[in-house]
């Protein structure tokens, strides 16, 4: 199966990324402690912690950070109380936005994600107003490091759902629960190298817009993503 790339829709080029590499780190240990929290640290009986570490091995985070966030939660360490708030709304010619936010201050979080989408031409909706147009998914992203038709045969006998072959990579996109089984086959299998691999939100169907249009959706995906309490952002833009 190939097709359009879903995935360049939900990430920036991994050069922005790198550029921001900090900031991403304490964004995805803010998730490990939420995930850890109350638990005995072991990802082993934690499936929602086991699927952040697997986004934070993805980012390249360091194992310092990521044992510390841990630590954080389970006791070890002095810990903070975050509260996992969503926003959902438009942005620029109609674009559906979804924003995941961990805060310990849901007032002062509000009051940024509403001032980031009316400074940008966006408008924020009601819980459940867009977030229909999204579905969790797995997805990963993979070297060609071993051939089209073995990586296709193992990703789908495990259970992915779509197979894309791109010019440099291999696109896979599974459900929750088949997302494990999926990459530790295609480890076993010889991929050298996971360009991604998390679960995450994926837009179900795409908007096209002009140059001019692009460019006001993406400014706005900019300012919400340099706010401290924004995780995560989707958006149906099609890029």
């Amino acid at each position: 199966m190939s097709g359009h790339s879903k995935w360049a829709t939900i990430h920036r080029k991994k050069g922005e990324l790198d550029q921001q590499r900090g900031k991403i780190f304490q964004k995805i240990a803010k998730e490990i402690y939420v995930a850890a929290r109350g638990t005995d640290g072991n990802p082993d009986h934690n499936p929602a912690l086991r699927a952040v570490l697997e986004k934070a091995k993805s980012n390249n985070m360091p194992k310092d950070n990521i044992q510390k966030a841990i630590d954080k939660a389970t006791g070890a360490l002095g810990g903070e109380d975050y509260e996992v708030v969503r926003y959902e709304g438009y942005g620029p010619s109609g674009v559906a936005f979804m924003v995941d936010c961990l805060t310990d201050n849901r007032n002062r979080t509000a009051s940024q994600v509403r001032s980031a989408f009316t400074k940008k031409g966006g408008n924020l909706g009601t819980d459940g107003s867009v977030s229909y147009l999204f579905e969790r998914k797995g997805v990963i992203v993979t070297d060609k490091s071993i051939d089209e038709d073995t990586a296709m045969m193992i990703a789908l006998d495990n259970g992915a759902l779509d197979f894309i072959v791109n010019d440099d990579n291999y696109e896979i996109y599974t459900d929750t629960d088949h997302f494990i089984a999926v990459k530790e086959s295609l480890e076993e299998a010889g991929v050298k190298e996971f360009i991604t691999s998390e679960i995450t939100f994926v837009a179900s169907n795409l908007i096209e817009v002009d140059d001019e249009a692009k460019e006001k959706v993406l400014g706005l995906v900019e300012v919400l993503e340099d706010l401290d309490d924004v995780q995560d952002v989707y958006y149906n833009l099609s890029e």
